[in-house]
């Protein structure tokens, strides 16, 4: 049995990925603000700390790179799928590859919090500069993806 979509599920199909990886970069950014939260939580003294430890930065900033982890990967697995079903291939480029590594760091920063709460320092590290990296190519496959979903209106 061999299942066609319809033209305009097809097109309308193209838009969910760009969608989602907008709201995860304004995620990230949000992420990115609750792990500097943490970080003055961590160093900070007396009442100051006491007041920033309410906000509960640390287990928001988990839940939000957990949500980060997980939909970042279906969403690139999906426009994946996607791109193949409405054009039977993938279209190999830098936003393809650089969407692939961001999956890699994105993946290996997260594998390091069993490590940051036993108070590993090399892994707090590198989980910082992993995701310092994952902000500026998640910028750039903004701006990029942009220019796909520009393409795709000029050719409805």
């Amino acid at each position: 049995m061999n299942m066609e979509l319809s033209p305009s599920v097809k097109y309308w199909l193209n838009f969910i990925h760009p969608v989602l990886m907008w709201a995860l970069l304004l995620l990230s950014l949000y992420a990115a603000y609750l792990g500097l939260q943490v970080q003055r939580t961590r160093h900070a003294q007396g009442e100051e700390k006491k007041e920033l430890i309410k906000g509960k930065y640390n287990l928001k900033h988990y839940q939000a790179g957990s949500i980060l982890l997980g939909l970042m990967v279906a969403g690139s697995i999906g426009a994946m799928a996607v791109t193949y079903i409405n054009n039977g291939k993938l279209f190999f480029g830098s936003h393809l590859l650089a969407g692939l590594g961001m999956m890699s760091l994105i993946a290996f920063s997260a594998s390091l919090s069993p490590f940051m709460q036993k108070g590993a320092n090399w892994a707090r590290m590198t989980h910082i500069l992993l995701n310092f990296v994952l902000l500026g190519l998640f910028t750039w496959q903004a701006i990029t993806g942009v220019q796909i979903v520009q393409k795709l209106l000029t050719q409805a």
